[in-house]
């Protein structure tokens, strides 16, 4: 059994190519992990403020000293956290808008990113601390970004892989639906996504 976190940053609901694919890499997981739970997070729901002076203030301040005020401002980071850190799994639905991720997943990312609990510096450089965790990446895009000459444009996948493999988590698998507003490969776009699902 591997506990899923599902984490959605589109808002297009059903009509989402992302979302879609996530839906079917979880599928798969399911298949390969019998009784696997699924925890769904959406940012569009649930929506993470942007980084903002309170926020890291309560960062930077030691529990035991946290104010009220403080344990405000930290407890969208607090639980989002938790998730990760409860999760075997996760599964990262990020649809390319204008060539890098929407800005609710930068805002759960900021939210994430934090010294001392998900990454630490000592004298050997950076560690991240989130340990034993796989991440699907599922990606859509309207163009063809793979193999094409506008691979340079998509720059979601390598920040993504950086910042998660910068936390600690570089078991990243990034399966892809392309070409959903492209004539003559739309139509079957999400079935190859879906088709080059490997679960390992």
């Amino acid at each position: 059994m591997k506990k899923i976190l599902h984490i959605i940053s589109s808002p297009r609901g059903d009509a989402s190519y992302s979302i879609r694919l996530g839906n079917a890499i979880i599928d798969k997981i399911q298949l390969a992990y019998a009784d696997s739970t699924v925890k769904e997070v959406s940012l569009v729901e649930e929506r993470f403020p942007h980084l903002e002076e309170a926020h890291l203030n309560a960062f930077f301040t030691p529990a035991a000293n946290r104010t009220p005020e403080n344990l405000v401002a930290i407890k969208h980071s607090d639980e989002a956290i938790a998730e990760i850190m409860d999760a075997d799994i996760i599964v990262l639905g990020v649809p390319l808008y204008n060539f890098g991720i929407p800005s609710n997943l930068k805002a759960w990312i900021d939210h994430i990113s934090r010294a001392g609990v998900t990454f630490k510096y000592d004298e050997n450089g950076p560690e991240g601390l989130i340990k034993n965790k796989k991440l699907y990446i599922a990606f859509s895009a309207g163009g063809i970004y793979t193999d094409s000459p506008m691979a340079s444009y998509d720059t979601a996948t390598p920040y993504l892989k950086s910042v998660f493999g910068f936390l600690g988590i570089t078991d990243v698998t990034v399966v892809r639906v392309e070409g959903t507003s492209v004539p003559g490969v739309q139509d079957n776009a999400l079935a190859k996504g879906i088709e080059s699902i490997v679960i390992n």
